[in-house]
């Protein structure tokens, strides 16, 4: 039996009214998330498989049994359901003010920043800019939260004289991507790694024969199974679930600055005479 009840009823009602109606395998899998909300959240379908002792085709098929597409989004709908019942993040600090509060956000923001580079290998960081430095072809793909990152990422590219492109519309980058080839690249940007255009885009690059590279905040996650080269910057957030809650994109951000600036320093005099050209139109933008 699936779930024919109001759309937004939340994970726990539909375990608890469809648990009798689930296959024991599935019971047990309702049961254990029931037992432990905040867990799932964190874990990915194969973690819980094997918490669980059954294999992670099952997990996915309890997650359709209980009205969901697949197990990303019943994570989703449980850190929702968490949402609802914790507090919401205070915007005044403890002196009582809004700009204390800015200033309390920022300082944890800045603990974490040396956190948030602590998975990226030479290797990793080498790879990712030859491929940007040697592709005849630069898609980028972003979507949701991430797409802003994406078109920033285009203009810095294009003023170091590494021309890229990203289209908006979904299909549009699956076409767009299936037409790459091995010469070129999809580079793509995806804070959860588990956006369906994003995946779509990138499985359809894949299918060219060009190289996908990614940046994304989980090792473990649906597009690191497709990628060529992964550049894993943890969320400043401690959890999956504040990542979905309090979302910050800041910290790939700047380590797509910082990915920009080693590719002019790669290209040697392309590189510095595309900053230069790019300098001086800008100067003449800018009036008095």
């Amino acid at each position: 039996m699936a779930w024919h009840g109001a759309a937004d009823a939340p994970p726990t009602a539909r375990i608890v009214a469809l648990a009798p109606s689930l296959q024991p395998t599935e019971q047990r899998i309702a049961e254990a998330i029931a037992a432990d909300i905040g867990g799932t959240i964190e874990r990915t379908a194969q973690e819980l498989a094997e918490a669980v002792g059954v294999g992670r085709a099952s997990v996915i098929r309890a997650a359709q049994s209980l009205g969901y597409d697949g197990y990303p989004q019943l994570r989703v709908a449980l850190a929702q359901e968490l949402a609802r019942e914790a507090p919401i993040r205070d915007t005044i600090s403890a002196d009582g003010t809004m700009v204390g509060a800015l200033r309390a956000e920022i300082d944890r923001f800045g603990s974490r920043l040396g956190h948030t580079v602590s998975a990226l290998t030479e290797e990793a960081v080498a790879a990712f800019v030859n491929a940007l430095d040697e592709a005849a072809r630069v898609l980028v793909v972003a979507n949701g939260l991430s797409a802003p990152l994406g078109l920033d990422m285009v203009l810095r590219l294009s003023a170091a004289g590494r021309p890229a492109e990203q289209l908006a519309d979904a299909v549009a980058q699956q076409i767009a991507a299936r037409q790459l080839g091995r010469d070129s690249i999809c580079l793509v940007l995806s804070g959860s790694g588990a956006n369906r255009a994003t995946l779509a885009a990138a499985s359809a690059a894949r299918q060219s024969g060009a190289r996908v590279v990614v940046i994304t905040s989980f090792a473990k996650s649906a597009i690191t199974d497709l990628a060529d080269v992964t550049l894993v910057i943890p969320p400043v957030n401690d959890t999956f679930r504040d990542e979905l809650v309090h979302t910050s994109r800041a910290a790939l951000m700047l380590l797509t600055e910082g990915l920009v600036d080693l590719l002019v320093v790669q290209r040697g005099d392309r590189g510095r005479e595309a900053r230069r050209l790019s300098l001086s139109v800008l100067g003449g933008t800018i009036q008095e």
